[in-house]
């Protein structure tokens, strides 16, 4: 064979190979998404173990305020992140990290359409369960969580919000979910609650907190009870805003999350 016939025999394998012989990638991994004819660009994590042959639980994460932005990196340093690195023989499940944009809220329209994008490619390309889709956010996100969970209760098997809440902070009144703006109901905690049905959920924050008022959760979760929803809580005393710390860290975090699914 000639010196030419072999370079064409070496590409042409280099270009099969891998098709076939190529292993999945793992870890973190950037990914886009294009959505309303923009590109978004997010993050998400694939277990080092991961196999074609079986449907993987997937858990949707949305950061707070201050991981906005366009890169598709930063929101992968605060909360959910930050806990895979340090357990991440645990988290047996696809977690999709969507990033929003500067001076956006989860709640507007572009940015919950690029959520969604992302998490059904995320669910396509890597098989995973629709049985067992996970919903969790902090601060921003933690609204965003009950705002999502209200909107698509039947999308998520289990919902983990994270120093939440219903209503803004005075000093931040545009951080509230879409049912604070619908003249047809009377109290949003309520109807909150009420929609999301007998979803289980987690709910945490800060005793301390001096960013978003724990009075929020504490009312979400009252009317929770109410309406006998399955309910757990968790304020930590003595602690701030960054309750995800705690949060993300709970021994039976993962656990939980793993035993709950829409087949229950």
């Amino acid at each position: 064979m000639t010196r030419h016939g072999l370079l064409i025999m070496l590409c042409i394998l280099f270009a099969v190979v891998p098709l076939w012989a190529r292993k999945t990638e793992t870890g973190f991994l950037n990914r886009t998404v294009k959505s309303g004819g923009v590109v978004y660009r997010y993050q998400m994590y694939v277990p080092a173990d991961w196999e074609k042959g079986k449907h993987w639980p997937v858990l949707l994460f949305l950061h707070g305020k201050g991981e906005r932005g366009e890169d598709g990196l930063l929101q992968t340093d605060v909360g959910i992140g930050h806990a895979i690195r340090n357990r991440a023989a645990e988290y047996e499940m696809l977690v999709v990290m969507p990033q929003l944009r500067k001076e956006k809220l989860w709640i507007d329209a572009d940015m919950e359409a690029q959520v969604l994008a992302a998490l059904e490619q995320t669910i396509k390309e890597f098989h995973g369960d629709r049985d067992r889709v996970y919903l969790s956010g902090l601060s921003m996100g933690g609204y965003a969580t009950w705002d999502l969970a209200a909107k698509y209760p039947e999308r998520w098997a289990a919902l983990a919000p994270i120093c939440g809440g219903i209503h803004g902070p005075e000093d931040f009144p545009a951080l509230h979910v879409s049912l604070v703006d619908d003249p047809k109901v009377a109290d949003p905690y309520a109807e909150t609650a009420r929609r999301v049905g007998k979803t289980p959920v987690w709910v945490f924050h800060g005793g301390d907190d001096d960013t978003v008022p724990v009075a929020e959760s504490r009312k979400m979760v009252a009317a929770l009870r109410a309406v006998n929803a399955n309910v757990r809580y968790s304020e930590y005393l003595g602690v701030g805003h960054n309750s995800w710390v705690r949060a993300y860290a709970e021994p039976e975090f993962v656990p939980w999350l793993l035993r709950q699914s829409l087949k229950r």
